[in-house]
């Protein structure tokens, strides 16, 4: 990106629709919160917001050979504006960022926590549900007067559905409009659960072989009128593991998270089951997920059960094999021939499969695929992705000539403002529209990206969504003039 900034006002002058921030933060400041959650639900509840702050702490002040010892990644250090103290300040304080949104560009954000991400990650379970329950209160009663622009979105936790329709249950009682849920958290191996270890540990990505059946979650959140969202990390897991470079562990991690969950709902047939519940993927980027995209597509042409007959070791003609090793390769290959089994190939007959409870030999079963083009209704209508301004593959998700039949993978803009990706918060917008200034997508292209997405996305659950607030008439008018799928069918 080039770096040319402008003054965000100007660039707002100049267009004829609102912009919706998708993924603002603000900065939980704890001494406040901390007495609100222990005023009402007492020291455990405290004790859990504190605790994952005290366990990153921990790490951060281990040595370097302690954390290689214990192989502990490199956690997050000096991740907030600090010399740009009025954009700290406003990261911190909701009536600030309230009188700075014309300033800034923006006319509506949805906040998402900083420390309040990992709360679904606490492990003591009467623990994590008191922390959720007195956060989404505290947040609630911190941003009410401020709902005309400002949106917190609240913590749901998600290691059993039960706790997680409790909360989400809890939260409409509150009045909150916008969740953030609980994935690729840790479940212990039932075969090493005995050692205690922490690596001895599996990632539930909720959609495909999760421990639970998440089905009654994603029906409450239809019901309710919420459309999940998810900001998932991946720090800290598999090959992002550096005990010394922060960066190494950060770059891409948002995507490796994101594209676990939305492959997994895909794949486990969630968007087949819930046609009209929209998901969302945070701060990843949508680059990631044009090439999930395709890659479904690539697989499912080799791999679908019909032409699975291509590699199903039954259909090896092995007269005509042996002959071919006869003549090509010499008698004494040829008579090896009995002796030979590719130990990939497995048994020859589904029946084999069966017996060892692989009843399903197709992998995208549960998807109910008949056509390729399905994949463009199944993933592309359901799932939106988070993308910072500065990112210049936000362009990739409205190439319709690239990505496999003629599909717009929807991008949704979020600012991260708070975060120390924004060292200020003024230059947001004109990063983001720097992709029109230099003609690599179109104006029409940017509206859909902070203004027809994000509407459409957050009023795909809840039509009021945006009842009361600055955006209302326009979010409105947007769906009666257009309506979401039309207007990405008219211009395929």
């Amino acid at each position: 990106m080039s770096g040319n900034h402008h003054d965000p006002a100007q660039i707002h002058a100049r267009l004829n629709h609102p912009v919706i921030d998708s993924d603002g933060h603000w900065i939980e400041y704890f001494p406040l919160l901390l007495d609100y959650i222990r005023n009402v639900a007492g020291d455990k509840a405290a004790e859990g917001m504190k605790s994952g702050d005290e366990i990153v702490g921990r790490i951060l002040t281990m040595s370097l050979e302690q954390r290689r010892n214990e192989r502990r990644a490199q956690q997050s250090w000096w991740p907030f504006p600090t010399k740009n103290t009025r954009d700290r300040a406003t990261a911190m304080i909701p009536k600030l960022l309230h009188e700075r949104m014309e300033e800034l560009g923006l006319d509506f954000s949805v906040l998402y926590p900083t420390q309040g991400l990992g709360l679904y990650a606490i492990r003591n379970d009467e623990m994590r549900q008191a922390t959720c329950c007195a956060f989404n209160m505290y947040i609630a009663d911190s941003f009410r007067e401020f709902a005309d622009r400002l949106t917190p979105v609240a913590a749901i936790p998600m290691n059993t559905p039960a706790e997680a329709i409790a909360e989400l249950e809890h939260v409409k009682q509150l009045g909150l409009k916008a969740i953030v849920m609980g994935s690729v958290f840790r479940r212990p191996i039932p075969a090493y659960a005995g050692g205690g270890h922490r690596t001895a540990a599996w990632y539930d990505v909720l959609g495909l072989d999760s421990e639970y059946n998440y089905d009654p979650v994603w029906q409450k959140c239809a019901e309710l009128g919420f459309a999940p969202t998810f900001h998932s990390a991946g720090r800290g897991i598999g090959l992002r593991m550096s005990p010394s470079n922060f960066t190494y562990n950060h770059i891409g991690h948002f995507a490796s998270a994101g594209e676990a969950v939305c492959k997994a709902l895909f794949m486990g047939g969630v968007t087949r089951r819930f046609p009209a519940l929209k998901f969302a993927f945070l701060e990843g980027g949508v680059g990631w997920a044009c090439q999930l995209y395709a890659d479904l597509i690539g697989h499912w042409k080799k791999r679908n059960y019909d032409a699975l007959a291509e590699v199903n070791p039954a259909n090896l003609d092995r007269p005509l094999l042996r002959e071919m090793f006869k003549k090509y390769a010499g008698r004494n290959a040829a008579d090896k021939l009995s002796e030979w089994q590719s130990v990939s190939e497995g048994e020859e007959s589904a029946a084999a499969w069966a017996a060892r409870g692989r009843e399903v030999i197709d992998d995208y079963a549960a998807c109910g695929i008949q056509r390729p083009e399905d994949f463009r209704e199944l993933f592309a209508r359901n799932f939106y992705f988070g993308c910072e301004a500065d990112d210049p593959m936000n362009a990739w998700g409205f190439n319709t000539r690239v990505n496999p039949y003629g599909a717009r993978i929807k991008p949704l803009f979020g600012s991260d403002i708070g975060h120390f990706d924004v060292p200020d918060m003024r230059e947001v917008l004109a990063e983001a529209h720097e992709l029109v200034d230099e003609g690599i997508i179109t104006p029409d292209d940017f509206r859909d990206f902070v203004f027809t997405y994000p509407a459409e996305f957050w009023t795909g659950a809840n039509p009021d969504f945006f009842k009361g607030t600055a955006v209302e008439h326009q979010a409105a008018g947007e769906k009666r003039e257009k309506g979401g799928e039309e207007r990405v069918a008219d211009r395929k």
